[in-house]
């Protein structure tokens, strides 16, 4: 039994949703990795050897993985951190060794834990590594009923050691990775394993391993998202912008943004922010000149610049109405249930009573009502419910849109319920 593991058997450190009595011993702060920093893996041979080590290896594999988000463009992984029992940890740099496929295979047996599983799974499936089986300690702590699930919060809380906060949002682009980053990227993974099963014993006396275990699955069977429709609405700040027009200088500025951003491979806010295309869509420039006197277009941006901007400006200016975007997005599904009120009295009667209703239930099982149920799927089942709603005929709507077995039993009878009472 590691220290951690010794830590984690004190059930005073884990009492979910509480604040640390008096008695409990301050955090040991967690400095070094036990087998001190890996080198870093950025060879065919050295992977080699990595592959091998975890194929040999025992129990569940510990895994993270390290971006550049707002400094390169996209969501690719700089660095990839496992550990193992038998293994040991390792620091692979995806950029020297791009496939890791043949590692992800000789693990394809185990467990692999993660924390935020989904905010990693996208970058470790570029590079080769999909897991057939998981265990997010994220996930799990919030099932758990744990306030606060970060990383550190949870290696605190749970086992008594404090983690390194200094370098989650550096640039893991740069090459070489400077010492201390190496370090806290290897102690990521130093206790993930420790925390899993720590947490894995505390869902179990609370009776709510099953339920993490059928979301772990479902995580884990997930296929990737499809590409988002219309990316440039997201443009922060787009609620300002109300003629098609404007919306046609946003969509054309977001393109020309992303297209650069690629070919440069930096963060799209780094080639021109969104608050300047929002002004350039408000302001209508009609030339360079004016689009330099605007927020965000500045004296520091070159002549060349300010013209490429200007002629994506152009563009939308030139456009024919019949080509400019609409209002909104296509609704797939119930509209804003602030509407609700006016286009459907009934149906916002239903919503307000299931809300009430799932909230009260997911307050009596200690863990969020979002992860009791999405809240899209209660939009949706009050929208659109049952004709003389059933158990089992809430039960089939709530299976339609992705609940797993444990939410639609606890929630089938309360909704129905709901929906009863409000006339459905």
């Amino acid at each position: 039994m590691t220290d951690a593991q010794k830590t984690a058997a004190d059930t005073t450190l884990r009492a979910p949703g509480e604040s640390p009595p008096d008695s409990r011993p301050a955090p040991v702060p967690l400095l070094e990795p036990r087998e001190g920093i890996p080198p870093v893996t950025a060879t065919p041979e050295a992977f080699a050897e990595v592959v091998a080590a975890f194929a040999a290896g025992r129990g569940p594999v510990a895994v993270d993985a390290e971006r550049a988000s707002g400094y390169r463009y996209g969501q690719r992984a700089y660095l990839v951190q496992l550990r193992r029992e038998g293994a040991g940890s390792v620091l692979i740099d995806p950029v020297g060794v791009p496939d890791l496929s043949a590692l992800g295979a000789a693990i394809s047996d185990a467990e692999w834990v993660l924390h935020a599983a989904t905010q990693d799974l996208p970058c470790l499936r570029d590079i080769g590594m999909v897991p057939d089986k998981l265990f997010d300690t994220e996930l799990a702590g919030r099932l758990a009923g744990f306030a606060r699930v970060g990383l550190g919060a949870m290696v605190e809380n749970v086992l008594g050691y404090a983690l390194e906060k200094g370098h989650s949002a550096v640039d893991w682009s740069t090459r070489p990775l400077p010492e201390p980053w190496l370090r806290y990227a290897a102690l990521d993974v130093e206790l993930l394993v420790d925390l899993r099963d720590a947490l894995e014993a505390e869902l179990t006396r609370q009776g709510k391993l099953e339920w993490a275990r059928q979301e772990f699955a479902a995580i884990a069977a997930a296929p990737p998202p499809p590409p988002r429709k219309d990316p440039w609405r997201r443009t922060s700040g787009m609620h300002k912008v109300r003629r098609r027009r404007q919306m046609a200088v946003v969509r054309e500025l977001w393109t020309l943004r992303d297209q650069v951003a690629q070919r440069r491979d930096v963060s799209p806010g780094k080639v021109l922010g969104d608050a300047a295309i929002i002004e350039a869509a408000l302001g209508l420039p009609p030339n360079a000149h004016a689009l330099a006197a605007l927020p965000g277009f500045g004296h520091r941006m070159g002549r060349r610049q300010l013209e490429q901007w200007q002629a994506a400006v152009d563009r939308a200016r030139a456009l024919p109405d019949s080509e400019l975007p609409q209002p909104g997005q296509p609704l797939n599904g119930p509209p804003p249930p602030r509407s609700w009120a006016d286009k459907d009295p009934a149906a916002a009667a239903r919503l307000t009573a299931a809300r009430a209703a799932v909230t009260a239930l997911a307050e009596r099982l200690n863990l969020p009502q979002e992860n009791l149920i999405a809240p899209d799927t209660v939009r949706r089942l009050c929208w659109e419910p049952p004709a003389g709603p059933t158990p089992e005929a809430v039960a089939d709507v709530l299976a339609g849109h992705g609940a797993r077995p444990w939410q639609i039993e606890l929630t089938a009878p309360v909704l129905t319920e709901a929906l009863v009472a409000n006339g459905s």
